[in-house]
């Protein structure tokens, strides 16, 4: 989405934080990668479990591998299945720079595809992350050259939208300041979720608690509001006119009652991409690994043939 359009700080809805298959992010241990210039390496948290071909699990706006807890531990199965915290999020460094632009996101997952030498590797981005995942495909440099089998994309974001007013704040620099800063994150948290679920009597005060860690401190103020101001890129419509070169085959999943990013977008990118099919969930808002666990893991199963 261009400069003049709504910074769709969208996926942000979904505030969930932690590590799949476990109830509280404070409780969470793992391994951690460390990437980017040596002069500002970044350290990514990521789980992995299973064995088999390889899933990259990157999560949307605010959240983190915790949004996966539904779906990956079955996932795991029949692969090997790497969750990774974007950089500002979950346990992942949140420096106190401006680089959480979707190209700075990428770059360091593009590091550390290489690094843990994948291949034949599915990608699975929800949101943001699926942003990213596009961004990964259409900028597989020699690095990556036949890393990338295939895609799956989860209420992505991929081209230039209106956004519900709470989250055009986020790209205003009073409101945004006073908006994190000041209102208690479980308030903020509680607000994004109703926004981003279907049927809000699913999102209980533990969730809340746990989705609202990364606003206590200061560094996750901080890169929640650089993540809003960078997360379309200013050159969205040149990067939507090339996903038509995108030959991977691509499973596009979309909730039917999306307030944040509608699936109008979805029919769009599916005419877009070649090899693209395109499944609606039913009875689900934003995030359908969340709301809907049983019928995205169907369906993700069904074409990675687990």
């Amino acid at each position: 989405m261009a400069r003049k359009t709504v910074k769709a700080a969208a996926g942000l809805a979904a505030l969930a934080l932690g590590a799949m298959a476990i109830a509280a992010h404070a409780a969470l241990d793992g391994p951690y990668a460390r990437l980017g210039p040596p002069e500002a390496p970044v350290k990514l948290f990521y789980q992995e479990e299973g064995s088999g071909r390889p899933l990259l699990l990157i999560h949307g706006f605010g959240t983190s591998t915790y949004t996966w807890r539904r779906v990956a531990p079955e996932l795991a199965t029949n692969h090997r299945v790497i969750a990774v915290d974007l950089k500002g999020f979950g346990q992942s460094d949140k420096p106190m720079d401006e680089r959480y632009s979707v190209f700075d996101q990428a770059e360091l997952l593009a590091q550390l595809i290489e690094d843990r030498n994948l291949r034949d590797l599915t990608l699975v981005g929800h949101s943001f992350g699926g942003g990213v995942a596009l961004l990964l495909a259409l900028e597989a440099d020699q690095r990556l050259k036949g890393r990338i089998s295939r895609l799956v994309l989860l209420n992505t974001l991929a081209y230039p939208q209106n956004m519900p007013v709470f989250f055009r704040m986020l790209n205003m620099p009073f409101f945004s300041h006073v908006g994190v800063r000041m209102v208690p994150p479980a308030v903020q948290t509680r607000v994004a979720l109703k926004i981003a679920y279907h049927d809000d009597s699913k999102i209980d005060d533990s969730e809340v608690e746990v989705y609202a860690g990364p606003l206590k401190t200061a560094a996750g103020k901080h890169a929640i509001i650089q993540s809003a101001r960078q997360i379309v890129p200013e050159d969205l419509d040149a990067l939507a006119e090339r996903y038509k070169s995108i030959a991977l085959p691509t499973l596009i999943l979309w909730c039917d009652h999306d307030r944040i990013v509608p699936l109008d977008v979805g029919l769009k990118l599916r005419r877009a991409m070649p090899n693209a099919s395109l499944k609606v969930v039913q009875g689900c808002g934003h995030m359908p690994q969340e709301e809907q666990p049983s019928q995205t893991l169907e369906l993700m199963q069904d074409f990675l043939g687990g």
